[in-house]
């Protein structure tokens, strides 16, 4: 298949279709390579592994710039650890470690057994989020739609809890949120320890706050088995919602826990001129995931098609707030939330 004719078939894609799209043309690619045959042994399918993250990992380049990622030396400094004399459970230690070279949240070996996973874009960082606060800030009042959470402040503002866009969140649910918060100035909209999920939700939710055809992003797939094998950045834009809309000031709370569709929620919600991000760094998490499957029955995920921001830029690694805000134990022990606190001040 030709660069060009993947190129003109994505640009016909909308925001909303991105991830069935991608699948698309992830597989369309597979048929057009052809992939060796290894055996179910332990060298043969530590080969495997390390040949599928080769051809079909789309971060390469970014990271190599960030931090001297060299997959071929990664390959040389494993190689030797493994042997068809090893058992499965040192096998998947083994390959666990290699995949955590690439410091990515969306890289998993999956066994029948355990889940491999690299969390310490998060594990490594303050939590800033605490239940605690968040059931004091609530009460037991509060309105749930789906997997939103809802209520006015006695300073009438607007705040909606949303931490996983894993559940189906359904338009007639965002009316109902959003008009029995419209008489509010401003409206809070946190999406800490939000790991992501569904990036169709995310984008049905952002879509509540932008007037207008919206540029937010770009969007890049792989079209070949090199490292440098990319598509041409296609725009990402986010359209309008039809239903009801949000016109006024809005602050989103971030932190390190903000992940994958949770992420291009805030990348997309930046976007937007009367939108500040609020708290700390996010997590990251902005490449596609894909899985494959190793000889021995074991399933590899790992990031496919990379996303962008509208200036272009990686957000693999998470973005910055506008407004930096942190926890404090002081003020959390006294049953503060600063950083709910320093949206309500910029809304006031």
């Amino acid at each position: 298949m030709k660069k060009t004719d993947m190129s003109i078939m994505i640009q016909k894609v909308k925001a909303t279709a991105l991830l069935p799209f991608c699948l698309f043309v992830f597989f369309l690619l597979q048929a057009c390579v052809n992939t060796e045959e290894r055996e179910d042994t332990p060298t043969g399918n530590f080969e495997a592994l390390w040949h599928i993250i080769d051809e079909r990992y789309c971060f390469f380049d970014y990271k190599q710039k960030e931090y001297g990622l060299d997959w071929n030396a990664v390959y040389n400094k494993y190689k030797v650890r493994v042997s068809d004399k090893m058992t499965e459970t040192q096998l998947f230690e083994v390959m666990c470690d290699m995949l955590a070279e690439l410091r990515d949240g969306h890289v998993n070996l999956v066994s029948s057994y355990d889940y491999g996973r690299y969390w310490k874009w998060e594990e490594n960082y303050p939590k800033n989020f605490s239940d605690t606060l968040s059931r004091r800030y609530m009460g037991t009042h509060y309105q749930i739609a789906s997997s939103l959470s809802y209520l006015v402040f006695d300073d009438n503002i607007g705040y909606l809890r949303c931490a996983t866009f894993e559940n189906p969140i359904g338009e007639g649910n965002l009316d109902e949120v959003l008009s029995y918060l419209s008489l509010c100035r401003g409206l809070i909209i946190d999406i800490r320890n939000n790991g992501g999920g569904d990036l169709t939700m995310a984008e049905r939710l952002a879509g509540r706050f932008v007037q207008e055809k919206t540029l937010v992003g770009y969007l890049q797939h792989k079209t070949g088995t090199g490292h440098h094998d990319f598509s041409e950045m296609d725009p990402i834009y986010l359209e309008p919602s039809s239903n009801v809309r949000w016109h006024k000031p809005v602050c989103v709370l971030t932190n390190r826990s903000v992940y994958s569709a949770a992420n291009e929620f805030a990348v997309m919600m930046r976007s937007l001129p009367h939108v500040t991000i609020v708290g700390d760094h996010t997590g990251g998490g902005s490449g596609m995931p894909m899985s494959s499957s190793l000889p021995n029955g074991w399933s590899v995920r790992y990031s496919a098609c990379p996303m962008y921001d509208a200036q272009r830029q990686h957000t693999e690694f998470g973005i910055d707030p506008d407004v930096r805000a942190a926890l404090t134990d002081e003020a959390t022990a006294k049953g503060i939330d600063l950083i709910i606190e320093k949206a309500r001040q910029l809304l006031k």
